[in-house]
């Protein structure tokens, strides 16, 4: 008789409701447990600026490896990735404009662990400066996630250029080995995450009770609301420009959504999702299987909100203050995150730690947010591969390619190759 086993998604909740009640009921003595939790988060900042690095470098000096012509022109990919990226700004921006109007982290009151830098001091032009690191190694030590990136871009791009050169690709074979190793160390972290998730929460609910729910629904409930006003909005404009019905299209992602929702994988939605590109949508084939493939890559308007919620949701619970500058820079890094450039198993926990220490924010309220991530992965699933659909339908109609027929329901289509 097999033995029964707990997800770690379920294992993740169990703690978060049992840290949370144990915190309350045994009060501030709950906070002797924090140094549990503390040392889950610094195994995940150990190995982040290495994730970060690998990353970044694989994937520019992969392209090289990769370099050959698309075959479906300069024009597809271009409204492809224009259209990926619209969606993502606005989604970021709209994340941005609710948590600011919300506050999900306001009333927290968790103390300060690291201290932002004052930017605003500092003036534009020195902010922009220390971008660029004088020595990259002590960067990596300090955990400066910005001039890391910008020497990763570089590297990436020397790197790229040596392969096409020499054709040589035992570099980019080692750090992508490297990229893999790091992701299995914190596959191996996470296994431990319901424990210092229990500390964590139990130490912040000792401090200030059952309040600490507040936050936590706040947090779902403005994602929940950003997600049905960016789908409206992305089917209004796609509705405008393809000049179809609106009205259908709900039920023509009943089955792409269901899956999204109960699985929260792109990947695990995407032969479905592809499939009714083709056959509910009207996107000939050799179009949705180009877009479709870079939009379950890159096409990540949901996560993109979601990032930039997270950080305003750690601004507010800390009570640090971030200036314009750092705002923006965060902005930045949540939609590169969604770009394809940095993939984590279960990423909520290495993208909240990556964006706390890249703003210099308190990372306590992290626990928070990987709680509920199973739930947010839903809401930002259902986006990603709605608005994959969505950004076919505009690609095709760009190139009429998009069957109108097959759309109303007067033409039926295969996605099987004939």
């Amino acid at each position: 008789m097999s033995k029964f086993k707990l997800s770690l998604t379920v294992q993740i909740i169990i703690a978060v409701v049992v840290g949370i009640a144990f915190g309350t009921i045994v009060g501030e003595w709950a906070g002797n447990l924090k140094f549990i939790g503390d040392i889950f988060i610094r195994l995940i900042q150990m190995s982040v600026v290495l994730l970060v690095m690998t990353s970044v470098i694989s994937a520019i000096g992969e392209m090289a490896r990769n370099n050959d012509e698309n075959q479906l022109g300069l024009k597809v990919g271009a409204m492809t990735f224009f259209w990926i990226i619209f969606a993502t700004l606005i989604a970021s921006g709209l994340g941005f404009v609710l948590a600011t109007i919300v506050r999900p982290g306001e009333g927290m009151q968790i103390s300060e662990t690291f201290v932002a830098e004052d930017t605003a001091s500092l003036g534009f032009q020195e902010t922009i400066t220390n971008f660029v690191s004088t020595n990259i190694f002590s960067s990596m030590a300090a955990g400066d996630m910005i001039p890391i990136i910008v020497f990763s871009v570089l590297f990436g791009i020397g790197l790229n250029q040596w392969i096409k050169k020499s054709g040589d690709t035992s570099v980019l074979d080692l750090i992508k080995h490297t990229n893999n190793i790091t992701l299995n160390v914190i596959q191996t972290v996470m296994k431990i995450a319901p424990i210092g998730i229990f500390a964590l929460l139990a130490n912040v609910a000792g401090t200030i009770g059952l309040a600490v729910i507040g936050p936590m629904i706040k947090y779902l409930g403005i994602l929940f609301i950003g997600v049905a006003i960016v789908m409206v909005l992305m089917v209004f404009i796609t509705a405008a420009i393809c000049k179809i019905n609106p009205a259908k299209m709900p039920k023509k992602f009943l089955d792409m959504s269901i899956i999204a929702l109960t699985t929260t994988s792109s990947a695990i939605a995407f032969p479905t999702a592809l499939k009714d590109a083709i056959e509910k949508f009207g996107v000939r084939r050799d179009i949705a299987n180009f877009t479709m493939s870079v939009g379950m890559t890159m096409g990540s308007a949901g996560a993109a909100m979601s990032y930039v919620i997270m950080i305003l949701f750690m601004q507010q619970a800390s009570g640090v203050e971030l200036s314009a500058i750092e705002l923006l820079v965060g902005i930045f890094l949540a939609v590169m995150l969604t770009l394809g450039t940095i993939t984590v198993p279960g990423g909520s926990a290495v993208v909240a730690t990556f964006l706390a220490t890249s703003l210099g924010l308190p990372v306590e309220s992290i626990a928070l947010i990987i709680g509920v991530d199973w739930f947010a992965g839903m809401f930002r699933t259902f986006l990603n591969v709605n608005n994959d659909a969505i950004v076919s339908m505009l690609v095709a109609n760009s190139v009429n390619a998009l069957d109108h027929d097959v759309y109303n329901n007067k033409k039926t289509v295969s996605a099987e190759a004939e």
